[in-house]
């Protein structure tokens, strides 16, 4: 038998104050866009903001329903309107936020399995690596290289053969 060590770096940062100027304002506006969540059900709020290759910005919000599990995650919604309004731009880097209405919203967090799943992908897509910011509303900041990582031993389009 042998063992495979499998990790990644992640860079923390103690406030969003410490981060570059791009990467604070991304951060910034995904703060922002948690005001634009649709989550009356769980009051987590998810803002999620993409600066493009291109130079444009675009961002996403979850939106729930009522007919659990029908909602649809920041991550998706955003990786969905990249791909309706920008085909085949890459993204350099997605800034991740929420606000728990009913809790704290100062750590980040990070993504679920399918939005890791759809994000892994997407970097495939279009062969370019998607640096990813992850924090809440204040606190600690999380910057990841290659949204990739958060998903070791992924299943993707090159599995099909």
């Amino acid at each position: 038998m042998n063992k495979k060590d499998i990790h990644f770096s992640v860079a923390v940062y103690n406030s969003a104050e410490e981060l570059n100027p791009n990467d604070e304002a991304l951060l910034a506006a995904a703060r922002e866009a948690t005001k634009n969540a649709y989550a009356p059900y769980s009051k987590f709020l998810v803002g999620a903001v993409a600066a493009l290759a291109n130079g444009e910005t675009v961002s996403g919000t979850n939106q729930e329903n009522a007919s659990y599990p029908v909602g649809i995650c920041a991550e998706r919604v955003l990786l969905s309107c990249i791909a309706t309004l920008y085909p085949g731009i890459a993204v350099h880097t997605i800034a991740i936020s929420y606000n728990n209405v009913n809790g704290d919203s100062t750590h980040p967090i990070s993504p679920c399995g399918i939005c890791r799943q759809s994000l892994a992908e997407y970097e495939e897509r279009v062969n370019q690596p998607i640096r990813i910011v992850l924090s809440g509303l204040s606190g600690e900041v999380y910057i990841i290289e290659k949204a990739s990582h958060l998903l070791p031993l992924s299943f993707s389009a090159s599995d099909f053969g």
